[in-house]
């Protein structure tokens, strides 16, 4: 089973916030268009997007998935970050692109 700590630590993924470690990782899903993600990210996806405004934390707790992680090397601001650890969602970072994100995940899970 791959969790969000066990991807991390494979994939040396930077950790934002991390409040539950052991959500299980089932699929991925790669987009920028949040009202396209509301509809087709699944439960327990890792989201992977370049997108690090206030309103992924929505979206992510719509589509319930188990991370979001920010490629390209993407920064969050304070806000989104503080707004996360309150929400209780995982944002992770990486700066590698979005294909080869989606390439690695495929590969492990």
């Amino acid at each position: 089973m791959m969790t969000v700590a066990k991807l991390c630590e494979v994939a040396n993924l930077c950790t934002i916030v991390c409040p539950e470690p052991e959500r299980e990782i089932k699929g991925a899903y790669c987009g920028d268009l949040l009202s396209w993600v509301m509809g087709r990210a699944k439960s327990s996806d890792v989201w992977i997007t370049i997108m690090s405004n206030i309103n992924i934390l929505a979206v992510a707790s719509l589509a319930d998935v188990a991370c979001v992680l920010l490629s390209e090397g993407v920064k969050p601001d304070e806000e989104l970050v503080k707004t996360a650890e309150q929400k209780g969602i995982n944002i992770l970072a990486s700066d590698k692109t979005s294909f080869e994100l989606a390439k690695l995940i495929g590969a492990l899970i």
